[in-house]
């Protein structure tokens, strides 16, 4: 795959603006999707990157990590790589709308600690689309390097909902429902987490702002990000400093709101309220 080596970080408001102007006319296009459709073929890298520690510590703070430790969060590399994961989900080839997509997964493996003060390289590319049962689902994958050296990697899956043209094979997922794990914390959330999270991360998708501009795209209320339900949850369990960590989303967190966070004190967590499961994840050594 052809790499685009960037000279800086792509601006996510501009991308945002974008993504909206181009959705209308790409959820047109989906009745007529197929999953081997083209994708932007390139790998975007971006050289150089060191961390904005003030920047940091804000993320630190509103996800419950340990502020100033001399090591990045499991999750922060995806912040850093999601502006060039937005560029390529805002191309013209990327066949899915935008607005409307769904973060469903995200399986990170983290080779070693990561250095607060350290020197990395990004690279992210769109790795493949495959039809789910409820429409077309993309696979992002981002890279952190350290010199030649792999240290970090996590491929995200994301959502278009749509009606297909062809049947799936295989059944639908069974609609489990395993006993809930131990309860051990119950967080409070209050209805600015998403804009704090948002200011942390860049990510300043109106549904996750306020109720009303959640509401233009069907939700009661503003929902909390995905990654900082996993964040949260990854910040009260550990990890070691070799991890892999595989989290589901199943349902959003509407704010403010009351959840459960759950773990069997090994590898296993969870995220409930109101009734619903909001993510299920595991942690592992590797």
């Amino acid at each position: 795959m052809p790499a685009h080596t960037l000279d800086r970080t792509p601006a996510l408001a501009l991308l945002l603006a974008r993504g909206a102007l181009l959705s209308p006319f790409k959820k047109a296009a989906l009745s007529n999707h197929r999953p081997d459709a083209d994708l932007p073929g390139t790998r975007l890298v971006l050289p150089g990157v060191r961390i904005d520690l003030a920047r940091l510590a804000a993320y630190e703070r509103v996800c419950g990590f340990p502020v100033g430790d001399d090591s990045l969060p499991i999750t922060y590399p995806h912040v850093l790589g999601f502006p060039l994961a937005m560029r390529l989900m805002t191309d013209r080839r990327f066949p899915l709308p935008l607005l409307g997509l769904v973060h469903t997964s995200v399986e990170i493996i983290r080779w070693r600690s990561l250095a607060a003060n350290g020197t990395y390289e990004l690279s992210v590319y769109v790795e493949e689309l495959t039809p789910h049962r409820r429409g077309t689902e993309a696979a992002v994958q981002t890279e952190v390097r350290e010199g030649e050296e792999l240290v970090w990697e996590s491929r995200s899956t994301y959502l278009a909902r749509h009606r297909r043209g062809e049947p799936v094979s295989g059944a639908p997922p069974a609609g489990e429902e395993r006993e809930a794990l131990p309860r051990v914390a119950e967080w409070r959330l209050g209805e600015d987490i998403g804009r704090r999270y948002a200011a942390a991360s860049g990510d300043r998708n109106p549904i996750h702002l306020y109720a009303l501009t959640a509401r233009l795209f069907g939700f009661r209320r503003a929902i909390a990000h995905g990654m900082w339900t996993a964040a949260r949850c990854l910040a009260a369990h550990g990890t070691p400093r070799s991890a892999l960590v595989r989290t589901d989303f199943r349902a959003p967190v509407l704010l403010p709101g009351t959840v459960e966070y759950g773990t069997d004190g090994f590898g296993s967590f969870e995220l409930r309220g109101g009734g619903r499961v909001h993510l299920r994840g595991e942690v592992r050594r590797v």
